[in-house]
């Protein structure tokens, strides 16, 4: 397979301008020419011109690009190689390069092998992602997506089933999987609302970016954010940003796991006061503590919020018979004679 100079420049993002210029200075000379006379690109080309741009990236110039790259063969463990052999002589600019090389390690490209079509859209996608982040940020967005990728997947699922039935977005089933969305994207982002919002834009306004390795289509991203701006004009009267950055993570299997074990004390028709429902309300409030990180101010924020509006409540990881019973429970666990030594037991 051959690429015109037009195709090559659309896919990786530079012009033709730059590719016409990297001919003319011996830099990237096409493999071939066609019988009218355009220049035609090989797979061999396109793992050259990777090789230039990334060390184009970290800083060097034209002309020690192409000593570094001067007789060499152009295998891509060979290009890699010699990106983390200048980036050694160049420590100022150590953390950039190693960021775009976690990029193709972790997830742009896939086999040891790559073939034209994924050194393609590695070179598009490390042009995109460099538009909105540093490769520090990167780093931590990829390293970071091990925490969240097996229940994202059951997500992304879940969003997909409600979409095909057409449930709306204030829909109770919608606003808990619009909880679940927001508490894991904001884990994966180690709670950064900036960097959050740069990736919805990315997302919003790259299609190149959207539906390739998990990532959701843009339709999804539409159908969950519209939910997810519902519950956040409402969060936004009680939480202040700084409060937002503050929550912490609880995983969805833990507030799952509750929810059940009540139902099963609820079914068995034991009173608030038992032991069974203590010990319960003693796991929630560690869970809010867990959420909170131990801060009262920002766990009343929450249940103020969740109190007045209906629509948080719909979205809650617990149903409201649940809710109110370990609300009866915890007040019989404050109002004990020792309420220390249950917390202290729990």
């Amino acid at each position: 397979m051959l690429l015109k100079v037009g195709d090559l420049a659309r896919h990786t993002g530079l012009t033709v301008r730059t590719l016409h210029h990297y001919d003319e200075i011996g830099l990237l000379t096409p493999s071939g020419r066609s019988e009218a006379g355009y220049r035609l690109y090989s797979q061999t080309d396109v793992q050259r011109l990777h090789g230039i741009q990334t060390m184009r990236q970290m800083g060097l110039a034209l002309g020690d690009i192409g000593e570094l790259l001067a007789g060499e063969g152009m295998a891509p463990e060979r290009i890699i190689g010699q990106q983390i052999r200048a980036l050694d002589q160049q420590i100022a600019q150590a953390s950039e390069l190693r960021g775009r090389l976690t990029m193709l390690r972790d997830g742009l490209m896939a086999g040891a092998e790559p073939d034209m079509g994924n050194w393609l859209e590695a070179l598009a996608l490390m042009t995109t992602y460099g538009k909105y982040f540093s490769s520090a940020e990167l780093k931590q967005i990829f390293t970071n997506w091990s925490l969240i990728e097996a229940d994202w997947l059951v997500v992304k699922d879940l969003v997909r089933a409600a979409m095909d039935r057409q449930l709306p977005p204030e829909a109770p089933e919608v606003q808990a999987l619009a909880y679940r969305w927001m508490a894991l994207m904001l884990h994966w982002m180690g709670g950064d609302i900036d960097l959050l919002e740069r990736w919805g834009h990315m997302f919003r306004t790259e299609p190149s970016t959207q539906g390739r390795n998990h990532a959701p289509p843009g339709e999804m991203i539409e159908y969950i954010e519209t939910a997810i701006k519902l519950r956040m004009a409402l969060l936004e009267k009680y939480l202040t940003p700084d409060d937002l950055r503050l929550l912490g993570h609880v995983p969805h299997t833990h507030w799952a796991a509750l929810e059940a074990d009540v139902q099963q004390l609820l079914a068995q028709a034991l009173p608030p006061h038992h032991p069974d429902a203590i010990a319960a309300a003693l796991r929630w409030n560690a869970l809010f503590d867990q959420l909170t990180g131990q801060r009262p101010a920002l766990r009343q924020k929450l249940l103020t919020a969740s109190a007045n509006e209906p629509l948080l409540q719909a979205g809650s990881p617990l149903s409201a018979s649940v809710r109110a019973y370990l609300h009866a429970a915890l007040t019989c666990a404050t109002n004990a004679p020792h309420p220390h030594l249950l917390l202290k037991k729990f």
